[in-house]
């Protein structure tokens, strides 16, 4: 038996390359989870692509387009990680492309002209010379590494495949199969920062700062930022419930909900009440930006939408049209006029330098993507860490329903412990 400084073991494996891409949004620590999987590769003897920009120099690869090193890929030596596990950005960048984009439901997969992307990915793939793909991105790139994973099986027999490995990435935290994802303690923390400084301004001059962070569908940052950010308020998409609720509907097997406005905004004014009841003629509001898709239908009309069909939600600037609501109601309810400046958080938050926590949870995610391939010989794995960052590998099949390929989002549970944390610290209300 190997003693506790031993190196970790060396199992046979036939893996002599493999692919890192980075997808979506970036998010603290990114780096420690590209760095740490590409060394764990290295030291084994296998060598490591990482991908340029997501997957949108794979799905642009063609006859006439072959894969570029340094402009589409480039080889991460030792070299080039030195010191970076702690690097604030991402050292092979980002975007939003998505190949899957065509493929919504499983019979999709037989249609060759919605898989195009994919065939051109995997041919780009595979012209690198690369036995296996780690992706690390949100909810929507985990459904991608799913449908590629899917798409392979399609292919024809005797045809090479490339496991695929998933790291789970967001720091909306709002991911089934892990408890926390990295970066979300550390957007938190910056957030947080920004709220408390609010606070000394908002004091100062007697005014209320309405603050739109980011979770487009759940509200664990938004809740996060307000509990550490000391906010009087915090409102997210989980709090749209009873009265709060204009018109709720089922839709593609989901309930749908829009919010009554008023109601919202009246919940607002009644804190600002209740702190003035207390001597504070100030404050910080946290809402959750998924709040602007659970706005009535004539507030959304011309509104732009991603690949991943999702509204363009910096369009909307909740934050700035919320607090001219609140100024205008708060005024007709006193007859007194209050300041109220509405502000969006969250894209600052992204590239910051990352806390230990999320360090060392990127770089167990990181190792635990080279022992999901090598160790464990697995394909279409998410990799977790749970409890005191103990691994475990989350079968796609747990993640995405099969049926039509969508995951399902982690909500702040109604009533968990955890939104009750912020009631009992934010300003109470008779309501």
């Amino acid at each position: 038996m190997a003693n506790s400084l031993s190196r970790p073991e060396q199992p046979a494996h036939d893996f002599k390359r493999v692919a890192i891409l980075f997808s979506g949004g970036p998010a603290p620590a990114a780096n420690a989870v590209i760095s740490t999987a590409a060394v764990s590769f290295l030291r084994a003897g296998i060598e490591v692509v990482g991908v340029l920009n997501g997957y949108s120099n794979l799905m642009q690869f063609g006859p006439d387009r072959p894969m570029e090193e340094d402009r589409d890929y480039m080889l991460l030596n030792h070299k080039a990680l030195s010191r970076s596990r702690a690097k604030q950005g991402i050292m092979i960048g980002t975007a939003r492309a998505n190949p899957g984009k065509a493929i919504s439901h499983p019979d999709h997969l037989q249609d060759k002209e919605r898989c195009k992307a994919f065939q051109t990915t995997y041919d780009a793939l595979c012209s690198l010379g690369v036995d296996a793909l780690i992706s690390i991105g949100g909810d929507d790139t985990l459904k991608t590494a799913n449908k590629f994973k899917l798409f392979q099986d399609t292919l024809p027999e005797g045809s090479k495949k490339l496991p695929v490995v998933h790291l789970p990435k967001t720091i909306d935290n709002d991911y089934n199969g892990i408890d926390f994802t990295f970066g979300f303690f550390t957007a938190v923390d910056f957030l947080a920062t920004e709220i408390r400084t609010l606070l000394y301004d908002g004091e100062a001059s007697k005014a209320y700062f309405l603050c739109e962070a980011m979770g487009r569908s759940a509200g664990w940052l938004a809740y996060g930022a307000a509990i550490a950010g000391e906010a009087s308020l915090v409102i997210s998409v989980e709090d749209i419930t009873g009265d709060y609720v204009e018109k709720e509907w089922e839709e593609g097997g989901k309930t749908k909900k829009t919010m009554n406005v008023p109601k919202v905004v009246d919940r607002i004014v009644k804190t600002m009440l209740a702190r003035e009841a207390e001597g504070k003629e100030f404050g910080v509001i946290v809402l959750a930006e998924g709040l602007a898709e659970m706005l009535p239908e004539s507030y959304l009309e011309g509104v732009a939408r991603d690949d991943h069909g999702h509204i363009a939600i910096t369009d909307i600037q909740l934050g700035r049209t919320f607090s001219k609501w609140v100024a205008k109601a708060y005024e007709e309810k006193t007859g007194r006029s209050r300041k109220v400046t509405g502000i969006q958080l969250g894209y600052e938050s992204r590239c910051t330098k990352p806390l230990a926590y999320d360090v060392i949870l990127g770089s167990q995610l990181g190792v635990g993507a080279y022992r999901a391939l090598v160790e464990k010989k697995l394909n279409g794995v998410m990799v977790s860490a749970k409890g005191q960052f103990e691994l475990q590998y989350v079968d796609f099949t747990e993640l995405v329903d099969q049926a039509n390929l969508v995951t399902v989002v982690r909500h702040i549970e109604p009533g968990c412990d955890y939104q009750k944390l912020a009631r009992f610290l934010e300003t109470y209300v008779n309501d």
